[in-house]
């Protein structure tokens, strides 16, 4: 009896000893307690999260790492315009009225481009260069150099230049693709104001414009005349797109602008450089959206493209493909719109064989086409396509 009286009073004195020194230790480190839950894994223990990473208070870093690889293009045109020619002498404009003649007027062109290679390379919109007859560029230490048109593609409304000069900075390519909600700079020299700065956000990618089977990022971040070709860069200064158009007040519309993703315009850069144009498959089909019933509950447009015409001796109409099938793969690849299909056949190498399945009437069908190179759009079909926007 006396053993075990002996032992209880020996732990109520090793309790009271360890409360007591809990109590000192909570007092004067009131952290510690914590930490050793924390380290011990033990319930109860909360584990500190890093402080949010604050946005910058100025972009002048990325700025300064781009801005030196943007350019200024100047370019110079001839203009042929139709006018009616009055008579000098009253008697003969009373009786004939006027002639319908042609007049070349020279016309002046304002853009940016951005320099893309230590060989003199620089990218910018065809719309900008189209049919000129000398282009000059200025650099941004002050040099002028001219400028001679390497190839370029309407579809993509791009263009490279080569300028013979040295000691050239060359702008960086972003690593990641941008995401909505991204900071983007749009660099380039609007209404000749030279090097000028714009901030905005992503606000869309993937967007489809018109026929075109590329996409485009759309921006909030302001884009007026003169910054076609020129530079939208990331938070880092690393080039993301290039500047392209706007849709302007005509459209009633403010604060949305487009730019060619660099994944695009380094892909038509090394075709151009290599063979001095760019080769897009073509099966010779126009699409659309899958109609749904209203109410079936689907959405608006199912997956697939659905096929609205046929060109005559096109690969399609080779392969047997018809007006309203709805096409619901091309090789390995599920169909998902019209515009995926666009991008897809566009990837493949002409002269490639590929399967299409799909329904018609209903019913599914298998057959095999072999691609062509996809003709060349006009400039006029593309100014026709580009109606309302600047």
């Amino acid at each position: 009896m006396k053993h075990a009286a002996g032992t209880l009073a020996f732990i109520a004195r090793c309790v009271v000893v360890g409360l007591a020194a809990a109590f000192v230790i909570g007092l004067f480190w009131p952290a510690s307690g914590e930490r050793l839950r924390a380290r011990l894994h033990l319930p109860g223990a909360t584990v500190a999260s890093a402080p949010a990473a604050a946005a910058p208070t100025s972009y002048a870093d990325a700025v300064a790492a781009a801005a030196p690889s943007v350019v200024n293009i100047y370019a110079n045109k001839i203009v042929n315009e139709r006018a009616i020619k009055m008579y000098d002498n009253p008697i003969l404009q009373q009786l004939l009225g006027g002639t319908l003649t042609t007049y070349a007027r020279h016309e002046k062109t304002l853009g940016s481009g951005v320099i893309v290679s230590a060989q003199g390379y620089v990218l910018t919109n065809y719309h900008v260069i189209s049919h000129a007859t000398d282009i000059q560029v200025l650099l941004y230490d002050g040099r002028v150099a001219k400028a001679h048109v390497v190839g370029f593609d309407e579809e993509t409304d791009l263009a490279v230049l080569k300028i013979d000069a040295g000691n050239l900075p060359v702008i960086r390519f972003a690593r990641q693709k941008p995401r909505p909600g991204d900071v983007v700079l749009a660099i380039g020299n609007p209404l000749g104001l030279n090097q000028t700065v714009t901030m905005g956000i992503v606000s869309a990618v993937g967007r489809q414009l018109n026929s075109s089977a590329e996409d485009f990022i759309q921006t909030d971040a302001a884009i007026n005349f003169g910054n076609s070709g020129g530079a939208l860069v990331n938070a880092e200064g690393r080039l993301v797109g290039i500047n392209a158009l706007l849709i302007g007040r005509a459209a009633n519309a403010e604060g949305i602008g487009f730019a060619i993703p660099v994944s695009t315009a380094r892909n038509v850069l090394d075709q151009i450089v290599a063979t001095g144009h760019v080769v897009r498959g073509w099966l010779g089909a126009d699409y659309t959206f899958v109609p749904v019933a209203a109410n079936s509950g689907l959405p608006a447009a199912a997956r697939g493209a659905l096929v609205t015409d046929v060109y005559p001796g096109s690969p399609a109409a080779l392969a047997g493909i018809q007006p309203h099938d709805i096409l619901l793969r091309i090789g390995d690849d599920n169909i998902r719109d019209p515009a995926d299909l666009r991008r897809r056949e566009a990837a493949i190498k002409p002269g490639t064989t590929v399967e299409l399945s799909g329904l018609r009437n209903g019913s599914p069908f298998h057959t095999m086409a072999t691609l062509t190179e996809r003709p060349l759009m006009t400039v006029d079909a593309i100014d026709a396509s580009n109606d309302g926007l600047q």
